[in-house]
């Protein structure tokens, strides 16, 4: 942004934050501040101190102490300036100069790619102190377990919760981000079958859950069997994990015509959600849950939206607080898109 440390720490988020932007960015950091979520992301637009606008992809979490209360805030912010800019003058140039709009195509492919390799090794870089935070702590217990009383314990159990868990959200990264260079492999794949594996697997996982499957018989659609396999597997392994504290609870699976083309989904009667926030369901670590009540790291919906878009589909939710949910999605009969 230009500023330096010292004239930064003497500046409100106000300042350096466009203005359109304020309202949203306050009121996402309050929610998580009250305890409504843990992590959020979205595209925010800063001012630099020449004037000058700098858009990023903010992803914001933070790390509770033992009573609940906020102890740190991790904010990681990726500079999409250049993305943003080369998206506004692909769409200025379309009409009239479809040989530059292929260039800047290229580019922009060529600027994700490297995005996603910075990606990967900086999620490499960040196992290292990952590991030595939870060997160490592994080590304190095993060792001096004598020397420290149970808050102490509870403490060093915590430290390691939160380095497994932040491991947990690499590796969901990670799969996040090979999905882009994964090739598609479309044919004409049996839904309702692969939906009964899942099933199958999630009854292993857990035989005591009293869930039943209402699976529609003869489901097909056109795309790549592993990756809809993915998708199921994110949807229906959603619907188990908010049904869970229901005695009993019904999944189903089916298609029917919405707007004129075939629409897939998965239903449950579980914890539901307000849909004023449905917007953030597909995004990268949007949770609408508290850790506590729900686990999960927030990556599997966004993986099922990557793969349905990359079939040229698109994928929507409706719920209602206590009242379950249903996910939608389409696929498009074509190869796809890359």
């Amino acid at each position: 942004l230009g500023y330096s440390g010292e004239e930064l720490a003497r500046m409100s988020w106000a300042e350096v934050t466009q203005p359109e932007d304020l309202d949203k960015s306050l009121s996402q950091f309050n929610l998580m501040l009250s305890g409504q979520v843990d992590d959020y992301a979205f595209e925010k637009g800063f001012v630099c101190k020449d004037g000058t606008h700098l858009y990023a992809y903010v992803s914001i979490g933070c790390v509770r102490n033992y009573d609940g209360q906020v102890a740190y805030v991790l904010v990681l912010l990726d500079d999409i300036t250049e993305r943003k800019r080369a998206e506004a003058e692909i769409q200025a140039l379309h009409a009239s100069l479809e040989e530059r709009v292929q260039e800047r195509t290229a580019q922009l492919r060529a600027a994700i790619k490297e995005q996603e390799s910075f990606s990967y090794s900086v999620s490499h870089d960040l196992r290292s102190p990952l590991r030595a935070i939870d060997g160490f702590s592994l080590a304190l217990l095993e060792n001096h377990s004598s020397d420290l009383d149970d808050q102490g314990r509870a403490d060093l159990a915590r430290v390691r919760a939160n380095a497994n868990r932040m491991g947990e959200l690499i590796d969901g990264l990670l799969r996040l981000s090979r999905l882009s260079r994964q090739e598609l492999r479309v044919s004409e794949v049996d839904l309702s079958a692969l939906t009964e594996e899942v099933a199958a697997s999630l009854r292993e996982i857990e035989p005591d859950r009293a869930v039943t499957f209402r699976i529609e018989p003869g489901v097909q659609g056109p795309g790549d069997r592993d990756l809809l396999r993915v998708v199921l597997d994110n949807l229906i392994g959603n619907s188990w994990k908010f049904t869970s504290q229901r005695g009993s609870a019904t999944i189903e699976f089916g298609a029917d015509e919405h707007d004129g083309e075939t629409a897939y989904f998965v239903r449950d009667d579980g914890a539901g959600f307000d849909m004023a926030y449905a917007d953030k369901l597909f995004g990268a670590f949007q949770r609408l849950h508290g850790q506590a009540e729900f686990p999960g790291t927030g990556i599997g919906l966004a993986t099922a939206a990557r793969i349905v878009h990359r079939h040229g589909g698109r994928i929507w939710a409706e719920g209602k607080p206590g009242d379950g949910a249903t996910f939608w999605f389409t696929l498009c009969s074509s190869t796809g898109i890359i």
